[in-house]
């Protein structure tokens, strides 16, 4: 009976390894239908499956058996992040998810524990195959144990994401044969290539050697960049040798060429009709033949390396139209006599110049692109190099490399914090504007957290380290921005197509522009011939093309992380530029998330103690703001707590708990009723939310509980309004309360009563209604609506999941910097279309008039040397376009400046 399987393969490198697989497979009666591929084996046969494995073993290749790998999840904090972890697994081909948590993974795959364990941390998470220690001690333990230097490790991450430093790309061909070369290779997961950084993000658990082979075997170079230091100190190596290299080659290219351009232009003779011209001429060739073999010996060798590899790049147009002026003038000089009189012109200007005009390009492009990466320079000065450690009572300088969790490190006045910990004595104002993007200093006080990075304003303490190397809260930051500078967004797809397949076009038209001259133009037609094809293959500029999104992403993603915002890739920028609706929670997105109790209203002769007392005795087994809330009061009056068992909570609701013999509740007017009890008519201020306590089933009095506005939420109202943007507040609050906020910000939307689970729904309403729809929550309790929005914003509360979950996280807790964020996102999408549009117009354009279309018009021909010139100025408007992206100032600061200049006037 027949069966229908298939089954992975490992080992078939090429067409060659497929082919011998069908050959051996159709020799075989008992296979009637069959599929090949690189990776994979389907085929419908009456052979057992071991059967079918023995065949492909005795090939020499194999079918990598399936086995069960558990893993341990950090960093899934809801069922947002569990639900993108999944999605991604099921990416993985022959691959079976048995059981997902937020704490352990168990699957059935052919992968390997390392591939998996990258791709988990791709999508912003952790994985260890031995469960991952706790970061942090309870301050209990801080308080009642002694301290010593003697650090808690913690084991290594197993993930392995791989950052090369690549050279020998110069234009938008090169990304594609890099990529190609590099998915070529076995367990190459994925892999980003970024022109604009000379980059490459590998994911998969790689042979660093056999990658950078692969790449150098292609003609490209490539080196391990081990961390963003090593990275930063070998680009800048390379940015001062290719600066120097292109200041050398344009000074002595300009020099030749333009004495040679200026004779000619004032009326020098460019012809041979002597003997003493072929003379002077042949000595001018050989001067630009040392010129052709020295500075423009790099065009001629990358030229060469992409032909043995049947590619075209922009060297290949160069060295096709340097290299074809030079031969031309050369044979003319040799052998006038073979040339009618009038095309014995000479072009070897055209050489020098072509060679000065578009080094003198790529000199000005690299500065450029340079400057591109100064959002990463900035944070990555931020890092201190040493920590003086607390070791058996004495102070010691170390490296921050040595330092591991667990020591105790001391920081003075002025100092930058080393690493992530907990303070654990003393107390100072920290300045996290770099991190954060807000401008005043916060107090930090004993067991609350310091980050890398920060600088300590005034007075001395000492803290435990948490967080150490790549786990910092600046590091993970770092790694995120440079991630999402390599990505692409959308809009670029259509580029790399074009791309692609661009030098090719571009030398079959110069071909057919030459023959069309050749055949049908006038004389002499061997010039005209000569002119157009090499003009044509001059001017055509692939740089432009390959930086115009590149460029703009870097340098947006970069500058959203000055103001606090850290985007996750290039899509989410794209995405959040076609927003037209914001939708806020309330409670800490609006207002400052620390309610306070403002009133207590009893009733059935219970005083406002007994009700607090009930209250709290409920309460103090939650973290929600409100129960804080009910906490801070009772502890203002001194008043003692009262033990309660049987905690259960209602999401949305309330909560109830058991007192000796009786049934305590809190919670809203829904929940009593929902329980059946009855609720007194009370009067309520309408900035309050209500908290309702029952005592079995009589309700026993109300607790009115205000969060105050944030100061500068009217304004990120105002402008997000002013951006032509709807405003929706969302919350579960009840209507009175959500209505008199949303007076106060000017919000005319507002969807109130909506429990936690509801709050998705009310997003897809909003898209039903063919609305884009921004989302703005804390990044834990409104996951499911941060998913189910086009762009999911979070609030940074401390935590992994909203730093490393979110679309977008702000790195405050200042809506101004969601604003700054979207209308970022539209300025550099309009930077982005902007580039795309110069380059794809510069080509349309160019190409038709270096091939001579305006000539029946004009009698004129566009000079090569105009070519090049044009060629190189089309690259440095691309990227000096794009970095005015570094002149955006938020319209906040904007604001701020405007009242601040009105005041002055005043």
């Amino acid at each position: 009976m027949s069966q229908e399987f298939t089954l992975p393969l490992s080992g078939l490198n090429c067409g060659k390894c497929i082919a011998k697989v069908e050959h051996a497979l159709s020799t075989n009666t008992g296979i009637s239908q069959y599929s090949v591929t690189k990776t994979e084996l389907t085929l419908t046969t009456s052979l057992s499956k071991q059967h079918i494995i023995e065949i492909i073993s005795q090939l020499g290749y194999s079918v990598p058996e399936e086995k069960v790998i558990t893993l341990y999840l950090a960093g899934l904090n809801c069922g947002k992040c569990v639900k993108k972890t999944t999605e991604a697994l099921e990416t993985l081909s022959h691959s079976t998810i048995l059981s997902i948590s937020k704490a352990e993974l168990n699957l059935n795959t052919i992968h390997s524990t390392g591939n998996v364990v990258s791709l988990i941390k791709s999508i912003g998470f952790h994985a260890s195959t031995i469960p991952l220690a706790l970061e942090d001690k309870s301050s209990e333990e801080s308080d009642n144990k002694a301290i010593t230097s003697k650090p808690e490790i913690l084991e290594p991450n197993t993930t392995k994401t791989t950052q090369l430093i690549l050279s020998g790309m110069t234009c938008a061909s090169c990304i594609a044969s890099v990529q190609k070369i590099i998915s070529n290779i076995h367990s190459v997961q994925s892999v980003q290539v970024n022109l604009a950084e000379r980059t490459a993000l590998i994911i998969g658990d790689i042979n660093e050697t056999d990658v950078i082979h692969a790449i150098e075997k292609g003609g490209y170079g490539a080196e391990i960049s081990l961390n963003e230091e090593q990275r930063r100190k070998r680009q800048k190596e390379l940015y001062l040798k290719t600066t120097a290299t292109h200041k050398k080659n344009t000074t002595i290219s300009l020099a030749i060429g333009a004495p040679l351009m200026l004779w000619g232009v004032f009326g020098g003779n460019m012809q041979i009709n002597t003997i003493n011209d072929q003379l002077s001429w042949a000595v001018v060739g050989l001067i630009c033949l040392g010129l052709l073999l020295t500075s423009g010996k790099h065009f001629f060798v990358n030229a060469w390396k992409a032909f043995s590899h049947h590619r075209a790049t922009m060297d290949t147009l160069v060295a096709l139209g340097t290299g074809s002026a030079w031969l031309y003038s050369m044979a003319l000089v040799i052998s006038p006599e073979f040339f009618p009189e009038q095309a014995r012109h000479v072009y070897f200007e055209a050489t020098a110049m072509i060679l000065g005009l578009i080094t003198l390009g790529n000199l000005i492009e690299t500065k450029a692109r340079n400057r591109t990466s100064n959002a990463i320079e900035n944070l990555l000065n931020l890092q201190p190099q040493t920590a003086v450690v607390i070791q058996d009572g004495q102070e010691v300088e170390l490296p921050v490399s040595q330092v591991l969790q667990g020591m105790i490190i001391k920081i003075k006045p002025g100092e930058k914090i080393p690493v992530d910990g907990v303070l654990i004595s003393g107390e100072s104002y920290l300045d996290e504007a770099m991190l954060t993007g807000e401008p005043l200093p916060n107090l930090k006080t004993i067991n609350e957290t310091v980050h890398a990075g920060t600088i300590n304003q005034q007075g001395s303490f000492t803290f435990k380290a948490t967080n150490v190397g790549e786990h910092t809260m600046l590091a993970r930051i770092i790694t995120m921005v440079r991630n999402a500078q390599s990505s692409k967004p959308n809009i670029a797809k259509l580029a790399d197509k074009i791309s692609s397949v661009f030098v090719p076009s571009v030398m079959i038209i110069a071909i057919f522009s030459a023959l069309i001259w050749y055949n049908f133009g006038p004389e002499p037609t061997s010039s005209y011939m000569l002119v157009v094809a090499t003009t044509v293959l001059i001017i055509a500029c692939p740089c432009a093309l390959g930086l115009a999104t590149p460029m703009s992403v870097t340098v947006g993603i970069g500058k959203a992380a000055e103001f606090g915002a850290l985007i996750k890739d290039a899509d989410v920028l794209q995405t959040a530029s076609t927003i037209d609706t914001v939708v806020v929670d309330k409670t800490g997105t609006l207002t400052e998330g620390k309610p306070t109790v403002n009133k207590v209203t009893t009733f059935n002769d219970y005083t406002e103690q007994q009700v607090m007392t009930l209250a709290a005795a409920v309460e103090s087994h939650s973290e929600h703001p409100l129960a804080l809330a009910v906490m801070a009061y009772l502890k203002q009056q001194s008043w003692t707590p009262i033990t309660s068992l049987g905690f259960t909570a209602q999401l949305g609701l309330g909560a109830s708990a058991k007192i000796d013999s009786d049934t305590v509740l809190i919670g809203n007017m829904a929940y009593l009723l929902q329980n059946e009890i009855a609720v007194p008519h009370v009067e309520l201020s309408p900035s309050s939310t209500p908290l309702f306590v029952a005592r079995n089933t009589q309700c026993i009095g109300v607790i009115e509980v205000s969060d105050a506005i944030r100061v500068d939420s009217a304004l990120a109202v105002k402008q997000l309004t002013q951006l032509g943007i709807t405003v929706v507040m969302l919350t579960g609050d009840r209507k009175e309360t959500a209505e008199h906020v949303a007076k106060q910000l000017g919000i005319t939307q507002v969807i109130s009563g909506v429990l936690p689970d509801g709050k998705a729904q009310a997003i897809k309403d909003l898209q039903s209604q063919s609305k884009k729809v921004a989302m703005i929550g804390d990044g834990i309790n409104d996951a499911p609506a941060l998913a189910q929005a086009e762009v999911g914003i979070a609030m940074d509360n401390g935590s992994d999941v909203a730093i490393e979950s979110a679309h977008l996280t702000l790195m405050n807790h200042s809506l101004l910097t969601a604003v700054s964020a979207i209308e970022l996102s539209k300025v550099t999408m309009k930077n982005m279309k902007q580039n795309l549009f110069g380059a794809f117009v510069y080509n349309i354009i160019g190409i038709p008039i270096a091939a001579g279309i305006l000539f029946p018009f004009t009698g004129m021909l566009l000079s090569p040397v105009v070519a090049g010139a044009a060629m190189a100025l089309s690259s440095i408007t691309v990227v000096t376009n794009a970095n005015r992206l570094r002149l955006f100032t938020p319209r906040s600061q904007r604001d701020i400046h405007q009242q601040t200049q009105g005041a002055s006037h005043d």
